[in-house]
């Protein structure tokens, strides 16, 4: 991720947008229900958002239908699509402060993070794929001649209306991925954000339609677990695209099934960080914290299962909860805050029962296990030592500041150790030898490995998960197959 500095400060934003955007119009839910969105760093009520019913989400998906099928839409070309991406990219990149600070506002991280990581990657990747937008196409393919003379060639097609639901965690950038590779292939979006992080969605989708897109092409419903539901469910909706947990994807799953509908899943992760003795201790302990205090830990590629080799391990765990305990913690507007508020209440608990279960089950808790303060959701960075890989908090998705450390020796045993869970969606290893980097990369079961390195994504490098952590892929060239069909046709050209 860029590590471009932040302003000094941002000012607090005004929030103007709550409502829903459905075919160019911005409306309130169809029955007048509201719900609340939160300031996690206060606890405090921002704003009422719609909560969404099934009659809203069918308004937008019939919005969104009309749109891929009669408006303007399907009669522009594919470079057109990509300069619509560039315009909205531009409009980001001018809008970036107040997008920051609703986000620092709705989400509760730092400022400094969301300027100097999320934002860079938000605009490069809109215009990665605005590059890729007239860059799509099919085949031509020699076929047997024994069956007579044919043209044939292969056509790469939209798949039709995309309903996306996307988590807290990265608000813009979960919806950057989802859009701009659906709308560089020619489809239709129907959005769902997060009931928590509604309020950024809104400003990118008030600038995309700044940009130009057409009524309908966009779409966003905010609501509860019910509007998820009813965009899964809807026979007007084509492809669903989900980032989240497993449970909530075994559910979409079971509900696509009913119409076939295209799937793509990006869930979460318990991911093994593997420091050798033979690694440079203070890079790996500054990857280490990354890998883990990132985000307050609410990352589903977070390295929350730290190996560390016997060899070092005292060493190592010494300097980690040094440079833990130095972080910097509190208001997410402060420039100098390292690491701000857990996304809500609900969360909070959880994690905080997670290191209550740690200590209960006999890891030892060296350091944080604690709230910060008073008012919001702030935990101190928590690392437990000499904890085994069956311990609740070893094999669960805790999804906050908390770090196990599993102690090593065996080399041979350590990928098996690395490889017992249900998940697989990243790794990292730490060391000088490029024998044991290649051996963890090739064997350990994971969508993304980092070498001497954590958290370094980038537009055209695909990102996904193995077994319960997803299915397809965000970002690089293979997200554009998550929205494309593809058409054979044959052209009979006679006799010779």
């Amino acid at each position: 991720m860029s590590t471009a500095a932040a302003p000094a400060s941002i000012a607090r934003p005004q929030v103007r947008l709550t409502q829903n955007l459905i075919n160019g119009q911005w409306v309130d839910a169809a029955d007048g229900k509201t719900f609340n969105t939160y300031n996690p760093s206060t606890g405090e009520v921002i704003a009422e958002v719609p909560h969404s019913s099934a009659e809203d989400v069918d308004r937008a998906v019939k919005a969104a239908r009309a749109a891929f099928e009669s408006g303007p839409w399907p009669k522009m070309s594919a470079r057109e699509y990509g300069n619509l991406l560039f315009k909205l990219a531009d409009l980001i990149e001018e809008n970036k402060e107040e997008l920051a600070a609703l986000e620092v506002l709705n989400n509760g991280k730092p400022i400094s993070e969301v300027m100097a990581a999320d934002l860079p990657l938000v605009i490069s990747t809109y215009r990665y794929f605005a590059g890729w937008a007239d860059k799509v196409y099919g085949d031509t393919i020699p076929v047997d001649r024994a069956m007579g003379r044919f043209f044939t060639y292969t056509r790469k097609e939209p798949i039709g209306v995309a309903g996306q639901i996307i988590p807290w965690n990265f608000p813009l950038l979960m919806q950057c991925w989802k859009w701009s590779a659906a709308l560089a292939t020619g489809n239709t979006v129907v959005l769902k954000p997060a009931e928590q992080t509604p309020l950024s969605a809104l400003r990118v989708a008030e600038l995309a339609m700044e940009a130009g897109y057409p009524d309908g092409v966009i779409n966003v419903v905010q609501g509860l677990g019910d509007t998820g539901a009813a965009i899964t469910e809807h026979p007007g909706v084509d492809k669903i695209a989900f980032t989240g947990h497993y449970e909530t994807a075994q559910k979409i799953m079971a509900s696509a099934s009913k119409t076939l509908k295209r799937i793509t899943f990006e869930l979460g992760g318990k991911s093994p960080n593997i420091v050798f003795a033979d690694a440079d201790i203070d890079t790996a302990v500054q990857g280490a914290m990354a890998g883990i205090f990132f985000n307050q830990g609410e990352v589903c590629c977070a390295g929350s299962r730290l190996f560390v080799e016997e060899a070092v391990h005292a060493e190592f765990v010494d300097r980690f909860k040094q440079m833990a305990e130095s972080r910097r913690i509190g208001d997410p507007f402060d420039p100098a805050t390292e690491q701000g508020a857990q996304i809500s209440q609900e969360q909070f608990d959880k994690i905080m029962g997670y290191i209550e279960s740690g200590k209960k089950e006999g890891a030892q808790c060296i350091t944080g296990g604690e709230r910060v303060g008073d008012k919001g959701w702030f935990i101190k960075p928590t690392i437990f030592d000499h904890v085994n890989n069956d311990m609740r908090i070893a094999r669960d998705e805790i999804f906050g500041p908390v770090v196990t450390v599993l102690p090593f020796t065996d080399h041979k045993q350590l990928i098996a150790q690395a490889n017992d869970t249900v998940y697989g969606l990243a790794a990292a290893v730490w060391t000088r030898d490029i024998t044991k980097a290649f051996n963890i990369a090739n064997n350990v079961k994971a969508g993304t490995v980092w070498v001497n390195c954590y958290n370094t994504f980038d537009a055209g490098a695909p990102f996904g998960g193995y077994k319960f952590s997803g299915q397809g892929r965000e970002c690089g060239r293979d997200a554009l197959n998550n929205y494309l069909e593809t058409k054979t046709v044959w052209v009979n050209l006679g006799d010779e």
